[in-house]
């Protein structure tokens, strides 16, 4: 049975492997070049800030690595957003991951409110 944890981090690898894949396949304009190499640190960085949050040394450590796991996924669906803005790749081909990127964002928003509210 796998933990919800072990979930959010399997969904977080997905999310990035999945970037990294669209963009790989998209990757012909060198003008855009910038705006894929931000998406793809931005998705992959949120995955390693979470399995940097479940080994956390303090409550207040495992906040802190959250709000980075929370700012990572913001930068995500800014680029998403931008790149269907830009229309460097279709919208339809990246809807998919820019539903994920506020998903997750609204799951780990409520996660650092909820750690938060723990520590009163």
């Amino acid at each position: 049975m796998q933990s919800e944890a072990d979930a959010l981090a399997q969904r977080l690898l997905n999310y990035a492997a999945e970037i990294i894949r669209v963009i790989t396949k998209a990757r012909k304009a060198i003008v855009a070049g910038y705006v894929y190499n931000q998406l793809i640190r931005a998705a992959t960085s949120a995955g390693a800030n979470y399995e940097e949050a479940c080994g956390a040394e303090s409550r207040a450590d495992f906040i802190h690595k959250m709000q980075l796991v929370l700012k990572e996924l913001k930068e995500s669906n800014y680029w998403l957003k931008l790149i269907i803005r830009a229309e460097l790749i279709p919208g339809s081909e990246i809807e998919k991951l820019l539903e994920e990127a506020k998903e997750l964002s609204r799951i780990f928003a409520k996660a650092v409110l909820t750690a938060k509210s723990n520590i009163k």
